[in-house]
């Protein structure tokens, strides 16, 4: 399932150079994990309900294009690969020219929520990914 959430660039995450800051991208990119994991009805709540706990381990970043004030960004998220206990999501960041403005690969690790110890992604989450 792929998700994507739509933007405007906001005063406050211009830096000096004019153009969105590079960290700003890391929000923006947490907005789409937190769309997508809602539409997959897998809200805070449900993860601690079920004891769990989701952690980014790794984010690889790669920024194509800058983006500025007032643009209209579209924030695309779609599962891409699983492990044991580690999953990746793709971040996909595009202007209304639908140009590439940014791209990432994020790791995240499920952990139990008492022991803070990395547990065996969950079924209802490991279910959303390819095979």
């Amino acid at each position: 399932m792929e998700t994507s959430i739509e933007i405007e660039v906001r005063p406050t995450e211009i830096d000096v150079m004019g153009h969105v800051n590079n960290a700003k991208y890391l929000e923006y990119m947490e907005w789409g994990r937190e769309d997508w994991y809602n539409k997959a009805n897998l809200s805070f709540d449900r993860f601690t309900e079920m004891n769990i706990g989701t952690v980014t381990v790794n984010i690889n970043i790669n920024y194509r294009k800058e983006a500025r004030l007032g643009e209209h960004l579209t924030i695309r998220t779609r599962p891409l690969k699983r492990g044991r206990t580690s999953y990746v999501l793709e971040h996909v960041i595009e202007n209304e020219q639908q140009e590439l403005v940014a791209d990432a690969e994020v790791v995240n690790v499920t952990i139990d929520l008492k022991t803070r110890k990395s547990v065996p992604i969950p079924k209802e989450l490991a279910d959303r990914f390819p095979s």
